[in-house]
């Protein structure tokens, strides 16, 4: 069986007893990085010595059939550097292939920093989407950016502290400034952080330098009020652009909340 196991992302009283019981008696653990691992035992005084095979971005499509094997015979505890694997962490496609291969796979639940950096934000919880690592440059930063303009959803993602400002900056560009962001710091640890703002605000204060590990939590995009008259301008050009009217007027209805019967009956009209 392949256990999954959370670990502190700062602070090790964080760790469960499930984890603590589970690194005590694990003879074999794959580790996004080994010595890592061999510090989290040590800090836990853990004194099992158990086999560590390294799992990581760069060879884990390599070595994810040959651990899933393994899981088959025996428990394999996977552990990424700081809270869940898999999450924006190595793990999915040992995941991936353990399913395929019919291997269980279970979990011992543990800190996130993803859930951690939402609940206090302030912003709604109800529905979000995790966005992860954000791009390198600015040009796939906007590019991202401008895709999830219009997301309703509050959005979490992970950034570095050394383009922490710049991406702030190209945030309130593409969002503007009526949106809350937040940014948390080294959630769980001594110098916990968490700022609220506009995006213009924070990459102000940003921009003397930051440090740590950081999530920025940005609220949704508010809901959009439709009239009549823009529906139907919609349906006009998606006809005009080829598709059927009963289509068009389907696909309108369904992004803006109007009726269908009355786009359908003003498309008709206003032709």
């Amino acid at each position: 069986m392949i256990i999954l196991a959370g670990t502190p992302i700062g602070n090790l009283g964080d760790a469960s007893a499930r984890l603590i019981e589970a690194l005590a008696t694990a003879q074999v653990i794959a580790a996004e990085d080994t010595r890592v691992t061999q510090r989290l035992l040590a800090a836990l005084h853990i004194e099992n010595r158990p086999r560590l095979i390294p799992l990581h971005d760069h060879n884990e499509r390599l070595k994810a059939a040959e651990l899933v094997e393994l899981g088959r015979e025996a428990d394999l505890l996977v552990l990424s550097d700081a809270g869940m694997p898999t999450v924006s962490d190595p793990g999915f496609h040992l995941v991936e292939t353990a399913a395929a291969a019919g291997v269980q796979v279970t979990v011992i639940p543990g800190p996130s920093a993803v859930l951690a950096a939402l609940a206090v934000s302030g912003l709604p919880t109800d529905r979000f989407t995790f966005e992860g690592f954000l791009p390198r440059k600015h040009g796939d930063r906007t590019s991202t950016f401008r895709e999830l303009v219009d997301e309703r959803r509050t959005m979490v993602f992970f950034e570095s502290p050394n383009r922490l400002a710049a991406a702030l900056t190209d945030l309130a560009a593409v969002f503007g400034d009526d949106r809350t962001v937040v940014v948390c710091r080294e959630l769980t640890k001594f110098y916990e952080e968490v700022r609220r703002g506009s995006a213009s605000e924070l990459a102000a204060w940003a921009a003397d330098g930051v440090k740590g590990e950081i999530c920025i939590v940005v609220a949704g995009a508010p809901k959009r009020v439709h009239s009549l008259e823009d529906g139907i301008r919609q349906v006009q050009a998606l006809v005009a652009g080829g598709e059927r009217m009963k289509d068009a007027t389907a696909s309108v209805a369904l992004s803006t909340g109007l009726g269908k019967r009355e786009l359908y009956e003003g498309a008709l009209a206003a032709r």
